[in-house]
């Protein structure tokens, strides 16, 4: 039996069970700054939208030199965590569109608890709004919004000795 033969039903479970599972690759290349896993993730053509939540939009090669500056090695946040809940998904035939819950605490600059100073976490919580679609390889996101919810701990962060907290320092360097 071929995809195509399924019962709809169970075609649209598993085409639910793979946009999901694009959904959490994002997290799992971010916190790991794996940029080029990315790839795997979006279109070649995404246009990705960090506005809300002071970040930029761009296209994906844009995003990533970003992501690099800002999340890389000697970006201000040392380590982040996405951690993903329920994700609302509507599938229509190749095109779907998902609605899924993050928060994400990020840790501020190289120190750790091993430095006697305590870490300066900054909260996120915010949603994912993503149009899918479907390709040869699979189903990839196609354009990706960040609708804010919240933010906790913006005084600390901007507080921080030696952290840039203003993106306007950050952005792609010409």
């Amino acid at each position: 039996m071929t995809v195509n033969e399924l019962p709809p039903a169970l075609a649209e479970a598993l085409d639910r069970l793979a946009i999901q599972h694009v959904i959490a690759a994002y997290s799992e290349a971010i916190d790991n700054r794996d940029w080029d896993a990315l790839d795997r993730v979006f279109t070649a053509d995404a246009v990705i939208d960090y506005t809300e939540m002071g970040g930029i939009r761009g296209d994906l090669p844009t995003i990533k030199a970003f992501l690099d500056r800002f999340l890389g090695v000697d970006g201000p946040y040392a380590r982040t965590q996405h951690l993903l809940g329920q994700s609302h998904v509507e599938v229509r035939g190749d095109d779907a569109t998902a609605r899924t819950v993050c928060f994400n605490p990020m840790v501020l600059g190289g120190r750790s608890a091993s430095d006697g100073d305590e870490e300066v976490v900054y909260f996120c919580g915010l949603w994912y709004r993503d149009t899918l679609v479907r390709t040869a390889g699979g189903w990839r996101i196609a354009e990706r919004y960040e609708q804010r919810a919240y933010k906790y701990g913006q005084a600390a962060a901007d507080a921080a000795p030696g952290i840039i907290t203003n993106l306007d320092d950050l952005s792609p360097r010409r």
